[in-house]
């Protein structure tokens, strides 16, 4: 049995040992930034786990798994460039390092580097893994656009949300876990399992992302505070705050959220205030673990001995334990 270190390690030296065609070092050079700034790996580790569950010999998964990491990143450079995110892991975002232009271009070619890496994937293998990943890449996709589109909504209801951040986060953890039991042998019933399991787990991730915005401290997360408030992203918080609140509290909310022109500062103070006001922080805490509890309760469904999950739940309760 692997344990998550060494997958990560693993993973971090696939990483640094990818070959890239340097005919222009200008394109190459923000693809090496933003896979070298850190993360947790958390897809291809989660994909190498899962494979684990079912086989030690995890080889053919490896380079793969690292695919899933490199079209995670692609996402995160364009992701910042929509937000105009300042930071990222306490590092520049490519954009702001280089410009947005070239960010974009950039991005666009780690899809493709992505797609190499899946065409490692053994003959036999191969068409069903790059069919599941190739779905959740446009499932990610829609999850962006219901994003950008809930920012200029008057109002989004709870199911909404949940379905966009299915879509946007939790459904390329799912098809992690559940690629990695693909490789790992397992059949279609114990592969859905462990989709599920990564379906809720990155639901829970999302929340548990969406309260760490807010309430988070940016030593350990990485990102500005408030990023979210200040961009009027209807989050999680929001949406239930909205749903809890007072109708001179919510329409104080919904002003704030107006796209009115506030000093940032006092605008995050202000929401900050109106949340705690509602208790929205341990609302949201419990459900995130509502989430994690579902994505336990698949994963002990799962044909595979108990000592084999070990590192899985471990993973999970990181995930859920990030401070804040």
């Amino acid at each position: 049995m692997y344990s998550q270190e060494e997958l990560k390690s693993l993973v971090d030296n696939t990483i640094t040992a990818l070959s890239y065609n340097m005919e222009a070092p200008e394109l190459i050079d923000p693809v090496k930034y933003i896979l070298s700034i850190g993360g947790k790996r958390l897809r291809p580790v989660l994909a190498l786990m899962s494979c684990n569950l079912f086989t030690d010999n995890i080889e053919s998964a490896l380079i793969p798994a690292t695919g899933l990491e490199i079209f995670h990143n692609f996402t995160l450079i364009h992701d910042d460039i929509m937000d105009q995110a300042p930071v990222r892991r306490n590092l520049p975002t490519v954009h702001h390092r280089w410009n947005v232009n070239q960010a974009i271009l950039s991005g666009d070619v780690m899809a493709f580097v992505a797609n190499e890496c899946f065409l490692k994937t053994p003959q036999h293998l191969l068409s069903k893994v790059f069919r599941v990943f190739n779905k959740a890449a446009v499932e990610v996709c829609v999850g962006q656009q219901l994003d950008m589109d809930y920012e200029r909504a008057t109002f989004v209801t709870h199911d909404e949300y949940l379905r966009m951040i299915e879509l946007k986060t939790a459904v390329l953890i799912a098809i992690s876990a559940k690629i990695g039991a693909v490789f790992g042998g397992a059949d279609d019933e114990n592969s859905d399992l462990l989709y599920e399991f990564g379906r809720n787990l990155g639901m829970a991730f999302q929340i548990q992302d969406d309260l760490l915005d807010t309430y988070g401290d940016i030593k350990v997360f990485g990102k500005t505070s408030g990023g979210d408030i200040i961009a009027n992203k209807k989050t999680f918080l929001y949406i239930e705050a909205i749903e809890r609140a007072s109708p001179s509290l919510r329409n104080k909310l919904r002003e704030l959220f107006s796209g009115k022109e506030y000093d940032p500062a006092t605008k995050v103070k202000n929401v900050t205030d109106i949340y705690d006001q509602l208790g929205i922080k341990r609302i949201t805490e419990n459900v995130a673990r509502d989430y994690i509890k579902s994505a336990f309760s698949y994963l002990d469904k799962a044909e595979s001995g108990k000592d084999r999950k070990t590192e899985l739940i471990r993973l999970a309760d990181s995930l859920i334990g990030r401070e804040t």
